[in-house]
């Protein structure tokens, strides 16, 4: 050994020793302890970069040009960040990769030594276990009388003013949902941009257990039974089924489903976004923990214009549970017909951040919904539930209701509104019991309505508004959907179909959607092999029906 080599080794060991801690940081222990034992792991790298979202605040529905912009500037971000990584992962054999553009995150299935060099690039903030997460179940209940939980709300009210929901749309992220269910069957907004499956399981809507059915009947159900069931029965509903067949859900895929609210059908620039999605799930075994996993989600869906409601849980004294005590939650507490808490219903302070748990209470004992009609064959199947799980769906019809009568209210106003106009309940002012109070629909309709704001009409219902200060654009053609500011001008045919003042002279032609062409296809070349979800609609490879006809995804 030469004396020069002698005397740098110790210098190497250190650097060696500094690397591994620093690589060590950067993987969680969740995840070290699961490459243990050496085989495969299923992981989700999170990288430093974070979009600046205050550039993008959502202005109720109709978000046009904006929601278009903060879309791109996600997909950039991301695929700058990640090519890095993205060329090691492809290098190295791993499998299942996934872009979750939304938070500058992927997921992937490789060895401990390909999340090892992972680690080591510049640019990732850590590395975790894909962890997942339980199907929560329906609590029977006795039958009560039927819409003691609408009228408690008030939301029969409304729609004798006229407000029933139509023209807004709503989700949920759930078990799945029961489409042949008479009282849900014509409110599916229907086609690809309309149903998630980020399991690959079911192409088109469909529920296991029943409690995503249940949750989206409060939401949007009608009265084939006899009797209302849906706060707002005049909306449309789409759905991200996160659990499988099995009843369980992984981080990435849940991850998957809130990216996929945010451009439903790939097409940023067209408005096929939800008003609101609820999301009647937690993690219970984390209960009193602040669990923070889902808070990028939330704050990108509620910059693009998307309400989001969290059950508050099920835990009673025990505490809080996330996501529904995340800061940018929420959360829905149960109350019974007589205005009293759940005693199930989970309590406060906030584990996360120490204010008042839940926001708001709902009717959430004994409350009647559609259930599971297995295929068609019993269409007269209801359910009396309790739990916070469907008194969160009164909340998000409730801020379906809302948007409909004022459509270009923020998320941020919707759920002040809420707050100042609630019934009191339990220690006066806000607490851990019952938040602000009971929702009221109508209080919190004359809040909205009393509040300076614009005139904002969207006859074409293209998400651009005629006129200015509504969240979008001004849309030079309020009469012609085919006309808006983020429509693809047609070269000389006399029309300005992008509003900029001119008919464009040159260029490429328009594609066939109207719009600019967002994502690449699968099913070319070899995208239906390659393990790489390429159009990142959440498929991989012979999963994704644009390899349907892929001579690699041919049955032997």
């Amino acid at each position: 050994m030469s004396w020069r080599l002698f005397h740098r080794l110790p210098l190497l060991i250190m650097a060696c020793l500094a690397s591994s801690t620093a690589q060590a940081a950067v993987i969680e222990v969740d995840l070290q302890q699961a490459m243990q034992a050496g085989g495969e792991v299923q992981f989700i790298v999170q990288f430093a970069d974070q979009l600046d979202l205050s550039s993008f605040p959502g202005k109720g529905r109709g978000k046009g040009v904006q929601l278009a912009s903060m879309i791109w500037a996600l997909r950039n971000q991301a695929d700058a960040s990640q090519a890095d990584a993205v060329e090691l992962l492809k290098g190295r054999g791993a499998r299942r990769l996934i872009k979750l553009w939304s938070i500058n995150a992927l997921a992937a299935t490789a060895g401990p030594d390909v999340v090892q060099a992972l680690a080591a690039l510049p640019g990732v903030r850590n590395i975790k276990l894909d962890g997942t997460l339980s199907a929560p179940s329906a609590q029977p209940a006795a039958a009560a009388a039927p819409e003691w939980n609408l009228n408690t709300i008030r939301a029969t009210e409304l729609w004798n003013a006229g407000y029933d929901g139509s023209g807004t749309v709503v989700a949920n992220m759930d078990t799945g949902v029961d489409a042949d269910h008479p009282d849900l069957a014509l409110s599916w907004r229907d086609g690809a941009n309309s149903w998630f499956d980020p399991n690959g399981e079911h192409s088109t809507p469909y529920d296991t257990t029943g409690h995503g059915t249940q949750t989206m009947s409060l939401m949007v159900g009608g009265d084939a039974g006899g009797s209302s069931i849906g706060v707002s029965p005049g909306a449309q509903w789409i759905a991200v089924k996160i659990f499988n067949d099995a009843g369980v859900a992984s981080l990435s895929g849940i991850h998957q489903g809130f990216q996929w609210l945010l451009d439903p059908d790939g097409n940023p620039a067209t408005n096929d976004v939800p008003d609101v999605v609820n999301n009647s799930w937690g993690f219970p075994e984390l209960v009193g923990q602040c669990y923070t996993e889902f808070d990028s989600d939330i704050s990108v869906l509620k910059a693009a214009g998307i309400a989001v409601v969290f059950s508050g849980g099920n835990q009673g004294t025990l505490g809080s549970v996330s996501p529904g005590d995340n800061p940018e939650s929420f959360a829905v507490g149960s109350v019974d017909a007589s205005l009293n808490i759940a005693s199930t219903s989970s309590r406060g302070p906030s584990a996360c951040d120490g204010s008042f748990f839940p926001e708001v209470v709902a009717p959430g004992v004994s409350v009647r919904t559609a259930d599971l009609t297995f295929g068609g064959v019993f269409p007269n199947s209801y359910a009396s539930v309790s739990g916070t799980s469907f008194a969160a769906p009164h909340v998000a019809g409730t801020m379906a209701l809302l948007r409909q009568a004022s459509p270009a209210t923020t998320v941020t106003e919707l759920e002040q509104a809420l707050a100042d106009s609630a019934l009191d309940l339990g220690l006066a002012g806000p607490d851990d019991e019952y938040g602000y109070g009971l929702i009221d629909a109508v209080a919190a309709n004359d809040v909205l309505a009393s509040a300076p704001g614009s005139v904002c009409t969207d006859f074409d219902s293209d998400g651009f508004f005629a006129e200015a200060g509504c969240g979008s654009e001004v849309d030079c053609s309020d009469f012609d959907a085919a006309i808006n500011p983020a429509a693809c001008d047609i070269k000389r045919d006399g029309i300005d179909q992008n509003c900029d003042g001119r008919d464009r002279r040159r260029g490429q032609a328009c594609p066939a959607t109207g719009g600019e062409p967002v994502i690449p296809a699968e099913g070319k070349r070899r995208t239906c092999s390659d393990g790489i979800d390429n159009d990142l609609d959440g498929l991989i490879d012979c999963l994704d029906p644009g390899c349907s006809n892929n001579k690699s995804c041919a049955v032997r």
